[in-house]
């Protein structure tokens, strides 16, 4: 008899961790790691400090929703802001600053583009999802998918930064199952080349904003005869 290979939907979620995991360390250069332990729970919610959600759609509907304490999300900032040749001095002080959100919202995009490459790779389905959402919260939200699930299922995984700092990742989906019937071929694409693609386009972002800095300054230099 054939042999079949099941996907079942904890198998979706640890690539889901894997593609966090391998890109933030990347991203950052530090070890970024999560539990082998999975929690279930019965909603997803947004929690304080910083959390972000994105809606996957397609193949399958599911709702990822990440949420990083204060220490967590300015220790990720600052550590990729760092290995992008920014200084200190020109850092965010605050978890609640406008450019930490963008950051970790970007990082999520990685994450994000990681995961459903994978899925679309080894299952051969296509997802799609919106741009990941980053917020900061004072209280807790909570969230569901907008959809009609026939067996709902959540699950909680924590992860540790390079520091010790926790921060959490909850996802929700249908109890679903991929059987794979015949042997197939797999692309393969690596997350070094999503995480450098991402670098060029945020070096390229950085030299924009400084060129239209120098500008202005130079602008304002002749209005004053300097």
């Amino acid at each position: 008899m054939r042999k079949l290979k099941t996907v079942t939907t904890d198998d979706i979620l640890l690539k889901l961790c894997q593609s966090l995991s391998d890109v933030l360390s990347k991203a950052t250069e530090t070890d970024v790691s999560y539990s082998a332990m999975v929690q279930k729970i019965n909603k997803t919610s947004l929690k304080p400090d910083i959390g972000c959600f994105v809606l996957f759609d397609g193949g399958f509907t599911g709702l990822v929703v990440t949420n990083f304490t204060s220490q967590a999300a300015m220790e990720l900032y600052k550590e990729y802001m760092q290995r992008m040749g920014i200084s200190e001095d020109e850092l965010a002080v605050h978890h609640t600053s406008d450019e930490v959100a963008n950051i970790l919202g970007e990082l999520m995009n990685q994450v994000v583009g990681d995961f459903t490459g994978k899925i679309g790779r080894e299952l051969k389905v296509s997802i799609t999802q919106n741009q990941p959402k980053m917020l900061a919260l004072n209280k807790q939200i909570l969230l569901s998918v907008d959809t009609n699930l026939d067996r709902p299922q959540a699950r909680r995984v924590s992860f540790t930064t390079a520091k010790n700092n926790i921060f959490y990742l909850e996802f929700a989906m249908d109890k679903t199952e991929f059987i794979q019937l015949e042997e197939f071929e797999q692309d393969t694409q690596d997350t070094d080349s999503i995480f450098e693609s991402a670098k060029l386009e945020q070096q390229k972002e950085n030299a924009k904003n400084q060129t239209l800095n120098d500008i202005n300054d130079q602008d304002l230099f002749d209005q004053l005869g300097i």
